[in-house]
This record gives structure tokens, sequence and C-alpha cells, in this order.
């Protein structure tokens, strides 16, 4: 059905290359058919007139001999433009096509003072004159519903070439890098525009994953790198007398180790090194476990909730990640629902930031300062778990007012390697 549309939307390429094509064709058609209708009636006239002016000849001929001479013609019946030309230059011949009277081509002279005058019947020219404008009519129309149609399918081929490219490029924007439209090997060959482009998508796409990789790897060293040390220094904040300095300084320490926590956690998901370690659990009360150990205030509900298969440590990391969220950039009361295998996380703040809603949650990136300042980690960690579960989280804005995160988990989360976050 979708095909059958596609084909039927005049906005498409193939449509405007049909019509361009239509319109070329009928262009060269009317040139021709206005080229041999002027070619053929200017023949016509200059046939016509000579051969009246040879019957005028052979009737004044007559005229003189005493023969018959009934082909000559009253003086006062012929057109006044031919008068008007006799008058002028002694001689001329003027076509009349008047009906219902057949079309005549006249000739007048004057002779001793004496005007003749005669005409010959042009009507077998009109009649071919005619039948030949038909032909070509009917030709070009003819030409034209076997052009059209083949125009339509031949342009199709480089329209379906287009659409791969349109398909590989939306894949890449949804995130699957790993999107090609042609081998490696064959970009560099020679081709079309259509080829040139798509060896462009590709290489487009080989750059943007080679530095996605280097910012993965990037970070899962600086990550690794620093808990070395990150442990030293929690260490010694903890052997430091106590006084208010200590405390900042632990305070300090505790945020650094958490950063640190998820930007390795991050470099996992990134790597695709997660895998789910579904158990049955009823999911009412995991949820709620995961709310009291938050230590935040939260309006908890629960309807009809199922017991799935899923790995609770990673559901129990998303739920900790949205509630911190919106308490942090949001606004009370916050509230949890958990209706069989979804679960609803809610603010009464200013909402998500609409670059969030368009684009995802971004690491680094917490959007509008309505909604706080902050590393931009937890949404992207929640929604990095979720993909490992094969669960789909999803971010809106209440219509009443405030953030609001879903999540749905499936019957039973996937085991076998997370899929790369990107």
């Amino acid at each position: 059905m979708r095909t059958i549309l596609g084909l039927l939307d005049w906005r498409s390429l193939r449509w405007r290359i049909a019509a361009l094509v239509a319109v070329s064709a009928c262009a060269v058609a009317l040139a021709v058919g206005l080229l041999v209708h002027d070619s053929t009636l200017a023949r016509s006239m200059n046939d016509g007139g000579s051969r009246a002016l040879t019957d005028l000849g052979r009737q004044v001929d007559a005229y003189r001999g005493g023969g018959d001479a009934r082909g000559l013609q009253d003086p006062a019946v012929m057109p006044p433009p031919l008068a008007r030309r006799v008058r002028e230059d002694g001689e001329g011949t003027w076509y009349e096509n008047r009906p219902p009277s057949a079309p005549r081509m006249w000739a007048a002279r004057t002779d001793d003072g004496r005007v003749f005058v005669s005409y010959v019947d042009m009507t077998p020219d009109l009649l071919t004159r005619e039948a030949l404008d038909r032909h070509m009519w009917k030709a070009s129309l003819g030409v034209l519903a076997i052009v059209v149609p083949l125009s339509v399918l031949l342009a199709e081929l480089p329209n379906r070439r287009l659409r791969r490219v349109a398909r590989t490029a939306r894949r890449i924007a949804d995130g699957d890098l790993g999107a090609r439209n042609t081998a490696a090997g064959s970009r560099r060959s020679r081709g079309d525009e259509i080829t040139g482009l798509s060896a462009s998508v590709d290489e487009m796409a080989d750059s943007l994953q080679d530095r996605l990789v280097r910012e993965q790897r990037f970070t899962a060293d600086v990550a690794h790198e620093l808990r070395t040390p990150l442990m030293g220094l929690v260490t010694s904040a903890g052997l430091l007398p106590e006084s208010r300095a200590t405390d900042m300084v632990r305070d300090r320490v505790a945020v650094l180790r958490v950063l640190v926590e998820d930007l390795l956690e991050i470099s996992r998901l990134d790597a695709g090194a997660e895998a789910a370690d579904p158990v049955p659990v009823p999911l009412a009360e995991m949820v709620a476990e995961s709310v009291a150990r938050c230590g935040l205030d939260v309006s908890f509900t629960a309807v009809r909730a199922a017991t799935v298969g899923t790995d609770p440590r990673r559901v129990d990391r998303i739920v900790t990640n949205l509630v911190t969220n919106a308490h942090r950039h949001g606004a009370a009361p916050v509230e949890v629902a958990v209706e069989g295998r979804t679960v609803v996380v809610r603010d009464h703040g200013p909402g998500f930031p609409a670059a969030l809603l368009a684009e995802g949650p971004q690491r680094f990136r917490t959007g509008t300062d309505e909604r706080g300042r902050g590393h931009g980690l937890g949404l992207t960690l929640a929604l990095g778990q979720a993909r490992v579960l094969g669960a789909e989280l999803v971010f809106t804005d209440a219509p009443g007012g405030g953030a609001c995160a879903t999540l749905r988990l499936p019957p039973n989360a996937p085991s076998g390697p997370g899929t790369p976050h990107t």
C-alpha cells in the first residue's frame, strides 16, 4: 500500500521527471508541427498561385483566339485585396477561404487596359493540410502515451537508488552508524552523481563512527585513569579529622566518585559489553524498594502490577536515576506509578527541554536553566540500561505540567550482549 501511495505521489521525483519529459516532448512536437504546417501551407499557397496564374494565362490566350473563355470571371467579383494588388502591380494572386464557399486561389492581371480574373479550387490542398495536421497530432499524442509512462519507469531506477541513500541516512541519524549504501571496496568506483552521493554518505558515516569510537575510548580511558587516584582521595578523605572543611571535601569527593562511576558505566554501554541477567521478579515490590533506597519524598502507587522476567539491578538503576533526576531538575510532588509492566515517573516542574524531547537525552547536556545544572548522565544511563533490557523508555511532558518518563518492560529481558549505545 505504501508503495502504491508513493507511486501516486505527484510531488515525487519520478513524476517531476515525467512532467519534464512530457513538457519537452510537447514542445518538440509543437515546434515540429508548426514548422511542418507552415512549410506545407507556404508550398500549397505557392503551388496554388502558380496553378491560378497558369489557368488565367490559358484562359486569356483562349479569349484572344476567340475560343472558349468561360473560366474568366467578372472583375467585379474578385476579392478587394486582389483588386488593390492588381491596380498597384498589374498582376497578383489571392487565397480566399470563406465558408461555406470552397477555398479558392484567385489570379488577376491587366492586359490592354482590361482586367482578366480567374480562380482554381483549393479544396484538395485544404483537405490534404487538414489530414496532415490530424496525423501529426495523433502521432504526437501516441508518442506522448508511450514516452510519459516509459519516462516514469526509467525515472524509478534513480529514484529507487535515492530512496536507498535516504534510508541509509535516516538510519545513521537514528544512531545506526553501521548502516552503509555500498561495500567499502567499491566506494571509489566510477559512477554517476547518485553513486557519488552514496559514497559521500558512507564516508560521512565512517567518519562519524570513527569519531564516536575515539570519543568512547577516550571516555573509558579517562574514567579508568581517574579511578585509581579517586580511590586514594576517598581513603584520604576518610582519614581527615572531622570539621566543616572535611565535610565539604568528602561531599565533593563523593560527587566525583559518582561521576567517574557513571562514565565507566557509559563506556561499557557504548561498547555493548553489558548484558541483562533476567530473573522473575514482582515489578511493584522491586520498584518500591528502589524508591525507598533513594531516600527522597516520592508518592508511590501500584495497579495490577505484573511479575516480569528482567534484570532487577538494571531496573533499579533506571528507577533511581529517573527519581533523582525528577527531584534534582523538577519540582515536588514526584510520583511513581506501576501498572502492569509499565513504570511512570512524573514531577511537577517545568517539564523536559524541547531538545531532549526531540533528540533524546545527551550526556553533559541538561537543556535549559529551568531544569537545573548537571552532567546530563542520569537520563543517558537510564536510556542505555533500558536498551540493554530491551525495554522502551519514553520522555514526554505531562498534560497538567511537569516531566514524565515512562518505562515499558518487555515480558522477558534479553540475556545476550546489549546494543551499543550511541
